[in-house]
């Protein structure tokens, strides 16, 4: 069976470097060649035409050998169905704690106080719109302005609604229950660790 190849990508050589050299430090600084340095201490031409310029010196840094080193997995004892039927008896209560804890209760309270009556609200203003629809067509056929009627305004009127209900909702959740309710959750992520 052929061994598959792993490719981690904090393992990997960066492009431009030659493998075997030392990663190069952000800001560090390169050393200048000796008064020694002759020609075989520069670099051909590279892409932007400059030539002469000191190759760079190996500097010091992690070993490249254990760059490239695979990451070895941890292991760690498998769960046996005690543990996990533990667990989720743990978590279980957890969960029926915070759903009977005052903080939920309001949350909750809150929520029903807004949800309930702007659903009421909004299902009586859409039966009135199709009763009158039935009930008299001679009404929402009365021209309002050039070829819109009383039927198209209500009909217009239902979309505002909605939008109008949408934006107050979610004006009463940011200002009344949001935050109430993550501080809740981050209380409840705590207790499950």
């Amino acid at each position: 069976m052929a061994q598959q190849e792993r490719f981690d990508w904090w393992a990997a050589e960066p492009a431009g470097r030659v493998a075997g050299q030392p990663a190069r430090r952000a800001g560090a600084v390169r050393p200048s060649p000796g008064p020694g340095a002759g020609p075989a201490a520069k670099t051909p031409a590279g892409p932007g035409g400059r030539s002469g310029r000191p190759a760079p010196a190996p500097e010091s840094g992690p070993d490249p050998v254990f760059l490239a080193m695979p990451a070895v997995p941890v292991a760690r004892p498998a769960p046996t169905a005690a543990d996990a039927a533990e667990r989720t008896a743990a978590t279980g209560q957890v969960y029926r704690a915070v759903q009977q804890s005052p903080a939920f209760q309001q949350i909750r309270r809150s929520y029903r106080g807004f949800a309930f009556p702007a659903t009421g609200l909004f299902l009586g203003w859409y039966l009135l719109y199709l009763g009158a629809q039935a009930a008299a067509p001679g009404l929402m056929r009365r021209q309002v302005a050039g070829p819109v009627n009383v039927a198209w305004l209500l009909g217009l009127l239902q979309f505002g609604s909605t939008f109008v209900l949408t934006w107050l909702y979610a004006r009463n959740a940011r200002t009344k229950r949001d935050r109430a309710a993550l501080e809740l959750r981050w209380d409840t992520q705590d207790q499950l660790r």
